[in-house]
């Protein structure tokens, strides 16, 4: 006889096993040791703009090592990623408009006539709507069942 579904979610835990939580441990720190590499590589000026966003993107992946643990499920893990992820685009958008009003006010240094304004730029809105869909995914995938950690 089988044992109820309930019961056998609660005794596999859906988690991740401890295999899978090194090997995510391992490659969330590699990524960090890789861009360090692109940084302090002598031959080219290309890697060493990866290595530079790889850092960043580093930095960030990095807050998810506290959840590199055994039995913590997969779609937490997503979750955190996706919560991290849109944290970063909002505060891009805010250091893009602080940035800005810096130079408004401040240095009294506005941009040449010919340029869109900043909230104009398809590069804002693209990180603007990059923000909005993460926020959905969250809102999507919190909507579904509750989170267990």
């Amino acid at each position: 006889m089988s044992a109820p579904v309930g019961k056998r979610e609660a005794t596999s835990g859906g988690g991740m096993t401890p295999q899978a939580a090194v090997r995510l441990e391992y490659a969330i720190i590699g990524v960090g040791v890789f861009a360090l590499a692109l940084i302090f590589q002598p031959f080219s000026l290309t890697l060493f703009g990866f290595g530079c966003a790889l850092v960043v993107i580093a930095g960030l992946i990095n807050n998810l090592l506290p959840l590199c643990q055994p039995g913590v499920s997969r779609r937490s893990v997503l979750i955190a990623a996706l919560v991290v992820a849109d944290i970063f685009c909002g505060m891009l958008l805010v250091a893009i408009a602080a940035a800005h009003l810096y130079g408004v006010y401040f240095v009294n240094a506005t941009a040449p006539d010919t340029a869109d304004p900043f909230y104009l730029q398809p590069f804002v809105w693209g990180i603007a709507v990059a923000a909005a869909l993460l926020a959905g995914a969250i809102w999507m995938l919190c909507a579904r069942k509750p989170v267990e950690v």
